[in-house]
């Protein structure tokens, strides 16, 4: 009997298999550039377009340049190409890249620990009258900022700047930034330890180094023994925290994975303690993880805090552990002390160890001038030993001065517009480089800032809670806008008369140090630069009418209404 015919299966749909690429991780194979920033690092090393600067473009002019070093490489030597006056900010996404740009640039001037002698600030300012139309901003991490700058001019800026110790190498770019410290190192009564040597360390093998010069994207980098936390460690790529272990005495407690812009993340601790002799072997091992393990597909997935995420700090630790240094095993130790204050920008008048004083004292939102610059190198040689200090909070510091001195350095600060006793206003208030500068940029922000501090001064003349109000210009968070007190997110809004104009997103609440978090955004609250005083005083009587005894505004704003924040 024959067989019965079977009824053949139903072919199952063919799926189509993707290969996945993976996150263009080195340690894991992916070397092929996925990306155009990708690709031109791989064609040439960003620190070998010093060269073509030099013998090239400053003798060709801004015409000559290549693309990819003009908007690439040029960025670690610290230039960018600054935006193209009366560009609103409306056009500010719309725009190509080259309708943006000037023919001029920014050039920084990375000074790791903020550390300058009278000398090497009497250079900066005098360059910054010669090549800079005067312009010299602070930064928030310790760097001072020049604009106009023309290529031809570079190589001599350069010569001028080395020629005291100072360089702009990877002060910009995908590679390891300016190395953030105390500014107060070695000097303050209350230090646990003096990070100086372990700064200096890190700098020696990492800088003008090629094994460190291509990184995923940037790479910040903190280092206090203060225990006053005031390198803003939990928003940098790895920082290094004095903390006193039971049994082996100070050292440094490690983070990881800090950073801000449009998806911000405080860092997190990998529970070791390190002494300070091991500080660079273990800050050469994080570096590597990332130019290993980071993620070099997506730009905006680049940075080590997307890795760190995703690993967590124990597998992290492990692999720091393991693959760089050689198995050794870290020295579990304790989490830092909570500050004693909230101010931790060292303004003021305060004793160092050897019974001498160090004098803080506040520019406007970090703007100050080629001029200004120069006569403080004057007063601090006149009342100090010449050495001066920049900090995170865009402000200086006077070191050495003796206590018969310290009184005619006040008011030689004060004649400069540059007080030792400032307003909360004005020690509190940060600002980035703004629309006048930034093709990032939306908003105005210097001016804006100057502004607000003036008119809240007047507004609010006896307000002495410590507050910080922190200006950006785009969402990426050069201030610091969500973990300010008042954080003002830059961006066009509508005006009660149905026109766009300047504006800002508010941010409440963010801190820290003191119980360290992300601002309160308050549903669709936006207001316009005009409205700005108005709304902050309106904030600021409503907290302290409500505040509980000792409250700080960041824990007032956590739990305050809606109809309070508006």
């Amino acid at each position: 009997m024959a067989a019965t015919p079977q009824k053949p299966a139903a072919a199952t749909p063919r799926r189509k298999v993707s290969r996945h690429r993976g996150e263009g991780q080195w340690a894991v194979g992916h070397h092929t550039p996925l990306n155009g920033n990708e690709q031109f690092k791989k064609d040439d090393d960003g620190l070998n377009v010093r060269t073509r600067i030099e013998t090239i473009y400053s003798k060709r002019g801004f015409d000559s340049i290549d693309p990819n070093d003009l908007r690439g490489r040029m960025r670690w030597w610290g230039l960018y190409t600054q935006r193209k006056p009366g560009i609103d900010g409306g056009k500010t996404a719309v725009l190509e890249p080259e309708e943006l740009d000037d023919s001029y640039f920014m050039l920084r001037v990375r000074i790791d620990g903020g550390a300058l002698t009278t000398q090497q600030l009497r250079v900066i300012g005098e360059i910054s009258q010669e090549y800079a139309r005067g312009t010299a901003d602070i930064t928030d991490r310790q760097n001072v900022q020049y604009h106009w700058i023309r290529i031809e001019d570079v190589p001599a800026i350069w010569e001028r700047l080395e020629g005291v110790g100072l360089s702009t190498i990877t002060a910009c770019g995908d590679t390891p930034r300016v190395m953030i410290g105390s500014p107060v190192a070695g000097i303050a009564e209350d230090e646990i330890i003096d990070a100086t040597p372990a700064l200096e360390e890190m700098k020696r093998r990492v800088l003008n180094n090629k094994a460190y010069s291509n990184l995923p994207r940037k790479f910040k980098t903190a280092i206090s023994g203060s225990p006053l936390l005031d390198v803003v460690h939990e928003i940098n790529d790895v920082a290094f925290v004095g903390v006193r272990h039971p049994e082996h005495g100070p050292g440094f407690d490690v983070w990881v994975g800090g950073g801000l812009s449009t998806n911000p993340k405080l860092g997190v601790r990998l529970g070791a303690w390190v002494p300070i002799d091991e500080v660079p072997d273990v800050y050469e091992g994080v570096i590597s993880i990332f130019r290993d393990y980071g993620y070099r597909r997506l730009r905006n997935r680049a940075r080590l805090k997307f890795l760190v995420a995703d690993w967590g700090a124990e597998k992290f630790r492990q692999v720091l552990e393991d693959e760089y240094l050689g198995g050794r095993r870290l020295i579990d130790g304790p989490a830092p002390e909570q500050p004693v204050q909230q101010w931790r920008d060292h303004i003021g008048v305060h004793r160092q160890q050897d019974g001498r004083f160090y004098v803080g004292f506040a520019p406007r939102v970090g703007r100050v001038d080629g001029a200004t610059l120069t006569k403080i190198a004057d007063l601090a040689e006149a009342h100090g030993s010449g050495r001066v200090r920049t900090t995170v909070e865009q402000k200086m510091i006077v070191l050495d001065v003796e206590q018969d001195r310290v009184d005619s350095l006040v008011e030689g600060l004060e004649a400069l517009d540059l007080t030792a006793r400032p307003s909360t206003f004005r020690r509190g208030t940060m600002a980035c480089t703004g629309i006048e500068f930034c093709k990032l940029a939306i908003v105005e922000t210097k001016q804006r800032g100057s502004q607000l501090i003036d008119e809240l001064e007047r507004r609010l003349p006896d307000f002495a809670e410590p507050l910080t109000i922190n200006l950006n210009g785009c969402p990426n968070a050069c201030a610091r806008i969500q973990v300010a007190d008042i954080g003002l997110k830059g961006q066009l809004v509508l005006n009660d008369r149905g026109e766009q104009v300047e504006g800002y997103q508010v941010h409440l609440g963010g801190a820290l140090g003191l119980e360290a978090g992300f601002g309160r955004k308050v549903r669709g609250l936006k207001v316009t630069s005009e409205e700005l005083p108005d709304y902050i005083e309106r904030v600021l009587k409503r907290f302290q009418a409500e505040r509980e005894e000792g409250e700080r505004f960041a824990a007032w704003a956590a739990r305050a209404s809606q109809e309070a924040l508006s």
